[in-house]
């Protein structure tokens, strides 16, 4: 028996982490534990003496690794939600050593030779097809981590990783600390055209950080409104120059990290045979190649574009001056309001957090026929995390829910969805337990804009991938699908925020409880392509200059800065209009791999989502059940069956972009 939680057996509800005994020092040992126990584990499939088969050997390696696997979804869930100095020194110490045993594990030639083998009888096994899928994609993704090498080939991949690993997790770090590190301290005299909301946001900010007064962050749910509302045009500029700058300083300057970062990706494509990590990356894609995806931007992004230049037009005559990027979200705010008689002071009051919960859950119900009962005995890491417990039609349990909403310092920007424990069946019913984060600003109530509550409906979405899963193993469970087919569940669910029926059931005022007018209902939904231009740039942008960076011939000799300044340049980007995320703070391509040439994957999926979404308009029935149970076939098929494939039974047939333009209002921009 060990005292080290995080090896021992868990008897909490669920079996959730006992979070309320699990402390940072007790992750050392574990992952050396957790190392040492799978890499006997795969040892012994590699040097068995048994003629090799599906079961000894792709079976046994779905096996491996339990409490490695158990080990690192707690530690890195924590990392990402509340990042203690203590976990980041941890952080910093495994990430090079979980990649390097991660290396020869994809590496062992013994288990890449018995998988060979596996894979050479193939028509004479019988397989199921996710036994055929699993089989094939394990031997193509062990030929993609390099198992194909020689010896010096496969030495070298390991030491690429485990650098690679190093540079994501100090670039990580570095872009969180300059975002907790920096604050914008407000006297009342300065809180000008900040709406109650704002005020209150700005200050439980300045209560969290120790400060009388009010406190601007630069969590997004802190600086937009903020941006979106003050009028004092000089803060304005200080906070978006702030936030722009992440990244950047002297003391945590991540520009040479993306240099290293992407020359290693190059060169680690090149040892495979590709020409550059962009062809390595979209090669296991359904785009198949960068020239694909990027076909899909350039498509987009000229009616985009155009659409951004009117509505600078617009609003520099509503200001009366030249539009900076600091001005930009305010004078689209005071347009969308004058238009369509729309503001975030009208709407939110409706939107609070716990009504949009109800039309999640809703939601899911009515789709999927699935609901949450929230649980209140269950150990958590943080007293904003809420628990639900996810229950068929019949109340059998099938999934743990965990949520975490607010913002809060060391706590990463953004939202995202993770897992504890991923649904699998291959020997025995697992069910799983998933969180969604969110980076809500902390307020009595919480109150939702539009968008958030849109990005609630999105997150939740990549829930429901993970919890709906059927599949047989672990490694084909919920979101573990080819990372441009990933974003289609979750964007597929936001369009059911904007179902009248759903807006009238739960957008009610936080106070009276009177359902949202219908007049404002209407204008809401009138109002939901203004602003596209903006919006699809300032993505499309992002998602070009992620293809032109790891397409580069030399990123050594990057000069990050000029080359941002001369790629936007050539695509023409709009004035004022900046980079969603600039690359030295763009985390999903530099604190992790797992977007890297792969940001476009959003608008990709978009097409998918928004042709998927027709076909319940032309239903007539946003809850029709015959393509409610297509769609809750998708959600749950995880990567057992080719994305394609599955969204062709759904649709009967393939999507076409047209939905994705109607769906933004660019038809005829």
């Amino acid at each position: 028996m060990t005292d080290n939680p995080l090896l021992a057996p868990w008897t909490t509800p669920f079996g959730v982490p006992p979070f309320d005994l699990i402390r940072a020092e007790h992750f050392p040992d574990a992952f050396e534990a957790g190392m040492a126990a799978h890499a006997a584990e795969v040892q012994a499939i590699a040097a068995a003496t048994t003629p090799p088969s599906f079961r000894n050997t792709v079976e046994a390696l779905e096996r491996s690794g339990r409490v490695l696997d158990r080990v690192k979804s707690v530690f890195f869930n924590l990392v990402s939600s509340q990042a203690t100095e203590a976990l980041q020194a941890v952080e910093r110490d495994f990430a090079p050593k979980l990649a390097r045993h991660r290396s020869e594990v994809v590496l062992n030639p013994g288990l890449f030779a018995r998988v060979t083998a596996v894979l050479s009888r193939r028509a004479e096994l019988d397989l199921d097809p996710d036994q055929d899928r699993l089989l094939v994609r394990l031997h193509a993704g062990l030929l993609r981590a390099g198992a194909g090498l020689n010896q010096a080939g496969r030495a070298r991949m390991t030491e690429i990783a485990a650098r690679l690993a190093t540079l994501h997790t100090q670039f990580g770090q570095n872009v969180l600390q300059d975002e907790t590190a920096w604050q914008m301290e407000l006297a009342e005299s300065e809180l000008a055209g900040l709406p109650g909301f704002a005020r209150d946001a700005a200050r439980e900010a300045a209560r969290e950080r120790g400060v009388d007064g009010w406190v601007i962050t630069l969590s997004r749910s802190s600086v937009e409104p903020f941006l979106t509302f003050s009028t004092d045009r000089a803060l304005r500029r200080r906070a978006w120059e702030a936030w722009v700058a992440r990244g950047t300083g002297p003391a945590r300057d991540n520009a040479p990290l993306v240099k290293e970062i992407l020359a290693l990706r190059r060169e680690r494509a090149r040892l495979l045979g590709f020409a550059d990590f962009a062809d390595w990356r979209l090669a296991d894609n359904m785009a198949r190649q960068p020239a694909a995806a990027e076909a899909l931007l350039r498509e987009v992004w000229a009616p985009a574009r155009r659409r951004a230049e009117a509505e600078r037009a617009e609003l520099e005559a509503l200001a009366g001056h030249p539009i900076e990027a600091w001005d930009w979200r305010h004078y689209a705010e005071r347009a969308r309001r004058d238009r369509h008689a729309v503001d975030e002071t009208l709407t939110k009051p409706y939107f609070p957090l716990e009504g949009m919960l109800r039309a999640i859950f809703d939601t899911a119900g009515r789709l999927f026929g699935v609901r949450f009962v929230e649980r209140t005995d269950i150990p958590l890491y943080h007293p904003d995390v809420r628990a639900f417990d996810m229950q068929d039609g019949e109340g059998a349990h099938c999934g743990l829910f965990l949520l975490d909403s607010f913002a809060r310092p060391a706590k990463r920007s953004g939202a995202w969805m993770s897992s504890y424990r991923v649904a699998e069946t291959l020997d025995g019913p697992v069910t799983p337990i998933v969180v969604n984060n969110n980076n809500i600003a902390k307020s009595d109530p919480a109150l939702l804009s539009f968008d958030e509550a849109r990005t609630l409906f999105h997150e939740f979405g990549h829930a429901l991938h993970g919890l709906l899963s059927t599949a047989r193993y672990p490694s084909q469970s919920g979101t573990a699908v080819l990372a441009d087919f990933v974003e289609f569940p979750s964007q597929v669910l936001e369009h059911w925020l904007e179902v009248p029926a759903i807006l009238r059931a739960h957008a009610r005022h936080h106070e009276s409880g009177e359902p949202l007018p219908e007049d404002l209902l209407a204008r809401i939904l009138a109002a939901r392509q203004a602003g596209q231009g903006f919006a699809t740039v300032e993505f499309v942008s992002s998602a070009l200059i992620d293809l032109a960076l790891h397409t580069h011939p030399d990123p050594q000799s990057l000069d990050l800065a000029a080359f941002e300044t001369a790629f936007l340049a050539e695509i023409g980007m709009p004035e004022a209009i900046g980079l969603r995320h600039r690359p030295p703070h763009f985390q999903h391509l530099f604190a992790g791999g797992g977007y890297a040439a792969g940001y476009y994957a959003y608008m990709w999926a978009e097409v998918l989502d928004a042709d998927a979404f027709e076909a319940f308009e032309e239903a007539g029935d946003p809850f029709d059940p015959a393509l409610a149970a297509r769609l809750k076939a998708v959600f749950e098929a995880g990567d057992t069956q080719d994305p394609m494939g599955l969204y062709v039974a759904f649709r009967g047939r393939e999507p076409q972009v047209g939905a994705l333009l109607r769906n933004r209002g660019l038809v005829g921009a």
